[in-house]
């Protein structure tokens, strides 16, 4: 998987989670993985960029809010999103924003 989503020409919508973990892993890892396999399955989806630290963000991309709400009620991710809450963060935020513009420099033109 590129770093960097290869998105379509905007707009499109991108959810933002931004979450601190919790200590120890407790099967987080395998799930994120098997959440991103699952999400690219989804209709309506068109990457995800990811970066943890001491503040882990995940920005996922998607053609419309449909299928945002489709995928937030996935029961996979349902499952996820219940053991977050209950073992792996100990706190997070998810924001929803219509990306209207984007630019940058691709690889290849390095």
């Amino acid at each position: 998987m590129p770093l960097l989503a290869q998105t379509p020409v905007p707009p499109y919508y991108a959810v933002i989670f931004s979450s601190v973990r919790t200590e120890g892993d407790h099967g987080y890892a395998d799930m994120a993985d098997r959440m991103v396999v699952l999400a690219a399955q989804q209709a309506g989806f068109l990457g995800i960029e990811s970066a943890r630290e001491a503040l882990g963000i995940t920005v996922s991309y998607w053609t419309d809010l449909a299928a945002i709400a489709a995928w937030k009620a996935d029961v996979d991710h349902l499952a996820a999103q219940r053991l977050g809450h209950s073992q792996w963060y100990s706190a997070f935020k998810t924001r929803i924003a219509k990306v209207e513009r984007d630019y940058g420099m691709d690889q290849a033109q390095q």
